[in-house]
């Protein structure tokens, strides 16, 4: 895999019960993601295996069971494919990246508040390494 941070669909939701759980036999996988993509036993235990060759995730045994763990952190993922994503779609161009998420759906004025914050501390961020 060229980059193990810039994950597949499935692979980010099998991650996703990973991160929220802290760790998982493919069974608890399996029935977390059922509701929303029925997969087959065998399908989420195939893509396991491939996620820990390529270091994404580590297991434990425990009896006759593989439990799972997530071997990468979920910011470092965030952070990896969403800059990956702005470079493709944006030219890295992160003005226009968040012009664009402020257009395109609506913002409470808590997330606005929040957003000013963030700028705000960057800016200070930025004074202070000056």
């Amino acid at each position: 895999m060229r980059n193990k941070l810039h994950l597949a669909e499935l692979q980010l939701a099998i991650m996703q019960v990973l991160w929220d759980r802290g760790e998982a036999t493919v069974a608890e996988v399996q029935a977390d993601l059922a509701e929303s993509r029925p997969l087959a036993y065998t399908t989420v235990g195939t893509m396991l295996t491939k996620m820990e060759q390529n270091g994404q995730v580590a297991h434990r045994t425990l009896g006759r069971v593989n439990v799972y763990r997530p071997a990468v952190k979920r910011e470092k993922v965030r952070r990896s494919m969403l800059s990956d994503l702005a470079a493709r779609l944006f030219g890295g161009d992160v003005t226009e990246l968040v012009s664009h998420l402020l257009d395109a759906g609506e913002v409470s004025p808590a997330e606005l508040a929040r957003l000013k914050r963030l700028i705000r501390d960057k800016e200070q961020e930025l004074r202070d390494a000056e």
